[in-house]
């Protein structure tokens, strides 16, 4: 009896594939290896990020293929909306808040709108809303996934690349780079990638996987250009390729 439920247990579970990740789906490139970043960080997060089966296009929040589609290397699992909302610093702070709220690190869920306004995360839990650069108590407190992505969508109505880009330090040495990092330029239009993963070489060159989201709202995408590997002050042909650069590297 013991060898028959040992049996089913494996038939039902051996046709079952672990999660795609970054981490599973992307080899570092030929002498390089990977910069393991702290256990329990934000950069640990994002390498464990699930995929989408491979093959699949990066698609607008309509469900038309992105025209940056061409430059797809695979497809983060996360939800876009239904609305144009989720653009280039939409998906780093989507990450970022996701992180956060996953960690349960409610009180560090804080973006700044353009015009300044702190929209914190426990405010809009708490059940106040957002009206003319002040909280006003409207509803019971709720802590729901829903609640936080609704939380999500205000941010991403009044923030973006500009505040953003105040919000991010500057990154002191730009070879210590690693996953979390953004590259970005705050301006109309401005844009931004985030570093997912690292990888080093005996040189102590890097090289880095890079994702995106873009307008109109679409999936974030890890990108490819060739190679999934990018590295600073290297020719890109993506858009926006100039600001894999030293000078644009921020970080949370």
């Amino acid at each position: 009896m013991k060898t028959l439920i040992t049996c089913l247990f494996l038939l039902l579970h051996i046709g079952t594939p672990a999660p795609d990740n970054v981490l599973k789906r992307f080899n570092v490139p030929q002498g390089y290896h990977r910069v393991a970043p702290a256990p329990g960080s934000f950069g640990a997060w994002l390498q464990t990020l699930p995929l989408k089966p491979t093959g699949t296009p990066t698609k607008t929040y309509k469900g038309d293929i992105a025209r940056t589609d061409v430059y797809t290397a695979a497809v983060i699992d996360m939800s876009v909306g239904n609305q144009d909302l989720q653009q280039c610093a939409d998906a780093v702070m989507r990450l970022r808040g996701e992180y956060l709220y996953q960690q349960k690190k409610y009180n560090e869920i804080s973006f700044n709108f353009t015009g300044g306004f702190k929209c914190d995360y426990e405010h809009y839990a708490k059940g106040y809303r957002y009206k003319n650069n002040h909280w006003v108590l409207k509803a019971k407190p709720d802590y729901s996934y829903p609640t936080f992505l609704n939380y999500m969508n205000l941010v991403f109505s009044y923030a973006g690349t500009l505040s953003l880009q105040k919000e991010l330090k500057t990154v002191a040495n730009p070879n210590e780079v690693k996953a979390g990092d953004v590259f970005i330029r705050g301006g109309s239009p401005g844009h931004c990638f985030i570093v997912l993963d690292v990888a080093e070489n005996a040189a102590h060159q890097k090289q880095f996987l890079l994702a995106q989201s873009f307008m109109p709202a679409q999936n974030i995408q890890v990108l490819q250009y060739g190679s999934p590997w990018f590295a600073m002050d290297q020719h890109s042909g993506i858009m926006y390729g100039e600001l894999i650069s030293k000078n644009y590297l921020k970080r949370f």
